[in-house]
């Protein structure tokens, strides 16, 4: 191959290149404002090397026109440039003017390009390499340094741009600067004609990569399109050159098959042909294919709207059973018979009228669909169950876990204004006792039956605001191996039997860690309950055992008072639920805080042989309970 044929081959994949740019960010301008002023700076990069083409074609006057419309490009540039960097401080000013001087600067440019037309700015000269390219005269020098001047202000803009932006948009300016340089070291050797200088302009032979890395620098942090776009680009020109090389051995070895006619066929009409070739066939490639898939699927319409509607509609559903409906609608359309659509989680049974069925199954491995009642399908409708049920699959994962990030949000919050209200009742119960001692003074100057009574609703009154601190305050154990027999007999001797026989069966060595304070309000909450309840009946009866099992200690509080009913043991260990007359409602349930607390558990038992069973289970030793806990 000649450097003749060398550097019409890259003006003409520039320009093939830059047509096809230029019509992408025209459909792309709908989502980027500033892509069509970038489209007509790719536009016009097509025509200026079409110009090359034309001059070397023996077409100079078409050609030189073409080429004196160069100021053109970096014209657009600015524009793009402005509306770029737009949205920020420093350029409002900038956009100010622009918007007043966008049409005259517009015109002077269109103005110099004409005179330069009209007045000759530029001739075509022999020189190295070519016996026609391209040199500037006269007022062409003009164009050029208005050329150079437009592309120094559109690079000023991307600076300011530059200092006022962050993040993506700072990233494609820094590209923008690295393709200028690029261009600039390729363009510099367009102008060695006009100077004089006999060199063949090697460095142009390279102008298809500025375009590329360019408008790729650009928009690669902007439109995620465009990064599928390259994608495929690369794999098309490692493509291209894989035939090229491929036609070049194939050259070499047709006249050893005697393929004489072949053999002496250029070998650059050979790549021209393959090129050419691999074009078309990438040309072709979409359009059979959707055709070989209405063939083989007919009635298919999968596209991407159709899935990004499908996502849309799925992903508007908040709960499974709005799901599974949503998707029995939207697959039943599809295909045009009633498909319905189970989940594990919507509670919804098998509907007689369906003759096809989706199943979305979640096991240890994670989301599984199975289509049932398909085998009769056609080929097309069962594809588009395929791709539905693949889309439904993933849209099950992405909602199962937003339920549990919303259910871990709730339980957070809950737990927060669990705190904050445990901390306000405190606050109040601590308050109340201030005006409850002022009472109790003032009633030591009225008669005593009165005293009395006032005194006994005290009393009630501080054992209600003892409770209340005890379960909404800060928890704190200070544990340590205690007596356990001794401890419950401390507890009896503060109790008002009237006549309840008690039955105490603990060994004198048992012990438990625990700490021994929050241990006796246990006894005390669960002894004052039993006392309320049976202390009526003629044979009242209480009883405390224990029971080593291992390393886990078990207290027994029994007492054959009324039985529980079952509805009151669903809510037993609920703060304010008490069934008995003058209880705060929360002993049982500041038993089992403390009981938490220790790392040990309090229950209710019925097959122990009396009416009521407590069972308090002790560890060996809970070194977590030393810690504090908070209400």
């Amino acid at each position: 191959m000649s450097l003749l044929q060398a550097f019409e081959i890259s003006m003409l994949l520039t320009s093939v290149c830059a047509v096809l740019l230029a019509g992408w960010l025209l459909w792309q301008g709908k989502q980027q404002p500033a892509m069509p002023a970038l489209a007509g700076f790719a536009a016009m990069m097509a025509l200026w090397c079409a110009g090359h083409i034309a001059i070397m074609q023996h077409w100079p006057k078409v050609g030189m026109a073409l080429v004196l419309a160069n100021p053109l490009m970096p014209m657009f540039f600015l524009h793009f440039a402005l509306q770029f960097v737009a949205d920020g401080q420093r350029t409002d000013r900038l956009q100010r003017y622009w918007q007043r001087w966008k049409l005259p600067l517009y015109a002077v440019t269109v103005l110099l390009i004409a005179s330069s037309w009209y007045w000759r700015g530029g001739g075509v000269a022999s020189t190295a390499g070519f016996n026609a390219f391209f040199v500037f005269s006269g007022i062409g020098w003009l164009n050029l340094a208005y050329t150079v001047l437009l592309g120094v202000a559109a690079h000023l803009v991307l600076y300011l741009g530059w200092l006022q932006h962050t993040g993506n948009k700072r990233r494609s300016i820094v590209a923008m600067f690295l393709a200028g340089g690029w261009g600039l070291l390729l363009a510099t050797s367009f102008v060695f004609p006009s100077l004089g200088l006999n060199w063949y302009p090697y460095p142009m032979l390279l102008l298809p990569s500025y375009l590329l890395l360019l408008v790729y620098g650009v928009v690669r942090y902007q439109l995620l399109a465009i990064n599928a776009f390259a994608n495929k680009a690369l794999l098309w020109l490692g493509m291209l050159l894989l035939v090229l090389a491929l036609m070049a051995l194939v050259s070499a070895l047709l006249g050893q098959f005697g393929m004489q006619a072949l053999s002496v066929v250029p070998a650059s009409q050979l790549w021209l042909y393959s090129v050419l070739l691999l074009l078309l066939s990438a040309l072709c490639y979409r359009p059979l294919a959707s055709l070989a898939q209405k063939l083989i699927y007919p009635g298919v319409q999968l596209n991407e709207s159709l899935l990004a509607l499908w996502r849309e509609q799925l992903l508007l559903c908040d709960s499974w059973p709005q799901l599974a409906q949503q998707a029995s609608a939207l697959l039943s359309a599809q295909v045009r018979q009633k498909v319905q659509v189970l989940l594990p989680d919507a509670n919804m049974t098998p509907d007689s009228g369906a003759s096809l069925y989706l199943l979305c199954q979640r096991d240890d491995t994670g989301w599984h669909y199975q289509l049932q009642g398909w085998q009769d399908v056609t080929p097309g409708y069962r594809l588009q169950g395929e791709v539905f049920a693949a889309l439904l699959q993933s849209q099950c994962r992405i909602f199962e876990q937003s339920l549990k990030l919303a259910e871990a949000e709730r339980k957070r919050l809950d737990q927060q204004h669990l705190v904050e209200l445990g901390a306000l009742s405190a606050a109040m119960a601590h308050e109340l006792r201030n005006p409850l001692n002022i009472i109790a003074m003032a009633a030591t100057a009225i008669d005593a039956s009165s005293r009395a009574h006032i005194q006994q609703q005290l009393k009630r009154a501080d054992r209600l605001i003892a409770d209340l601190l005890n379960y909404a305050g800060k928890l704190q154990l200070h544990c340590a191996e205690v007596p356990l027999k001794a401890l419950v007999q401390t507890v009896m001797q503060q109790q008002d039997w009237q006549g309840v026989h008690c039955q105490l069966d603990i060994s004198a060595e048992q012990t438990v860690y625990a700490d021994s304070y929050r241990l006796q309000q246990v006894l005390i909450n669960l002894l004052d309950n039993a006392l309320a309840f049976c202390r009526q009946q003629s044979d009242a009866q209480i009883c405390l055992s224990t029971l080593q099992q291992g390393d886990q200690t078990r207290l027994y509080v029994h007492n054959n008072g009324p039985a529980i009913t079952a509805a009151q043991q669903a809510s037993l260990f609920q703060p304010f639920v008490s069934k008995r007359a003058g209880g705060s409602g929360l002993g049982l349930a500041i038993v089992r805080r403390i009981m938490q607390a220790h790392g040990g558990t309090v229950r209710h038992r019925t097959d122990m042989g009396w009416p009521v069973s407590f069972e308090l289970s002790f560890s060996a030793q809970i070194n977590t309970a030393k810690e504090p806990q908070h209400g």
